[in-house]
């Protein structure tokens, strides 16, 4: 899918203006959970206090991004894929500013839990349901770069393993609380952590859906997976069948 072209130069230039402005702001997102996460699991309190310090950035930019939005509304009145494009934006970039919030609150817990190494027993853990939850952010905001609907419901449903990671993490931490009651907050604070990473997943999932939402035209979220793909997507199902029959 491709912006479309106006009478108006200007009014390209706005809508393409506030496209790069999201791709920034999710390109510097995907930094922040990044370098959360490499503090957390090298114990780097130097960059966690960075990525503490730096959310402020993206707040900043989620203001300016409404405010842009707000703008072509009053001046430009869009319609159609153009209003589907400003309406998607101005929701992609609240989930955006919250998986910062996660980011910073990982970073928090790293800075604290840097001083005893708390996560050695769970670093394996820890580190699988990281790479899980980043994968699945990057890949959402290459969905919404590239304005891929298929991409977009491939991802969903994807956070079911983060679920299963997640759970058997929080397995291992009560384990570790019962063998040793010294290492109840450390260990509180490693689950936190995991808590905002799954939490970075359903908003990345949440932006799968806008991204549904500004090809298709249809509002999908609080719709099963199950009923996306056979109303929206049948042509992924037929592969899928042909897949499984050529097995």
């Amino acid at each position: 899918m491709e912006l479309g072209q106006h009478i108006s130069q200007r009014y390209n230039e706005e809508l393409e203006d506030i496209r790069s402005k999201v791709l920034k702001m999710g390109g510097m997102v995907e930094l922040q959970a990044e370098n959360a996460v490499k503090s957390l699991l090298s114990h780097d309190r130097g960059l966690a206090k960075e990525v503490a310090t730096t959310d402020s950035k993206i707040n900043a930019m989620e203001m300016e991004i409404d405010e842009d939005c707000i703008r072509v509304i009053a001046r430009r009145q869009p319609t159609a894929r153009d209003l589907r494009l400003v309406i998607a934006v101005s929701k992609v970039i609240t989930d955006l500013e919250r998986i910062g919030d996660e980011a910073e609150k990982i970073a928090l817990y790293s800075k604290k839990l840097a001083k005893k190494k708390t996560t050695i027993g769970m670093h394996a853990d820890l580190t699988h349901l990281s790479e899980l939850v980043l994968n699945i952010l990057h890949d959402s905001l290459d969905a919404f770069a590239r304005m891929d609907a298929d991409q977009a419901v491939k991802i969903l449903g994807s956070d079911k393993q983060v679920n299963v990671e997640f759970d058997n993490l929080s397995r291992l931490s009560i384990t570790f609380m019962m063998e040793d009651p010294r290492q109840i907050k450390g260990t509180l604070r490693v689950n936190w952590c995991a808590r905002s990473l799954e939490r970075i997943a359903e908003h990345a999932q949440n932006i799968c859906e806008y991204v549904i939402f500004l090809v298709k035209g249809k509002d999908v979220r609080h719709t099963s997976l199950e009923h996306i793909r056979s109303k929206y997507f049948p042509h992924d199902l037929d592969e899928e069948t042909e897949e499984n029959q050529a097995g």
